[in-house]
């Protein structure tokens, strides 16, 4: 059984899914969590600390729960593009169940120059997630190959990002990892 703090996290990461950042409101995670409204003050400070926190927690519950998938499931055998298409796949079939979540953070960007400590931790956050993705989709090591991590890393944060985007405003008609994969391809044999 989790103490008032755990209780508190749970209740805003809940309030995260249903109301959003903006919409929440100190009671509403007091009632989601049943603790009072002063134990958000006495465990985080703010309301606003306590969302940030749950955010926080509730993207790199994401990303552990990707690179588990997306490291231990992808066939050893397949070519790197078929690795690359089943990865995506991987990664837009989790814009469907964590919909709330996604629209919560772009919802943070609508608001950011309003949210300087936010920024600060999404930028943090944005910066490690790089890392993670040029070493789950290009199999780099960071520490070894930190410029080349960082650069591929960044272009696969620019696809997710835009990828999320399109998926959030029209689902029908926004890129599949099929379609992610053959423009790949288009890319490689224009350069070649």
């Amino acid at each position: 059984m989790g103490g008032n703090r755990e209780d508190l996290l749970k209740g805003a990461k809940r309030c995260l899914v249903e109301k959003g950042y903006t919409r929440t409101t100190a009671r509403d995670i007091a009632n989601a969590s049943g603790v009072s409204l002063a134990g958000i003050g006495y465990h985080f400070g703010s309301k606003e600390a306590l969302l940030n926190e749950a955010l926080f927690e509730s993207m790199k519950e994401w990303g552990d729960s990707l690179e588990i998938a997306l490291k231990g499931d992808l066939d050893p055998e397949a070519s790197p593009m078929e690795r690359f298409e089943a990865a995506w796949k991987r990664v837009i079939d989790t814009f469907e169940q964590l919909r709330p979540l996604w629209a919560t953070q772009f919802e943070i960007l609508g608001q950011i120059d309003h949210l300087p400590e936010m920024r600060e931790h999404l930028a943090a956050g944005v910066r490690a997630a790089r890392l993670g993705l040029a070493e789950i989709f290009s199999e780099i090591d960071p520490e070894a190959e930190p410029e080349r991590a960082r650069v591929l890393g960044s272009f696969y944060q620019a696809m997710l990002t835009g990828l999320l985007a399109q998926w959030l405003l029209d689902p029908a008609t926004a890129p599949s990892a099929q379609d992610v994969t053959e423009a790949m391809r288009l890319l490689n044999s224009a350069s070649a």
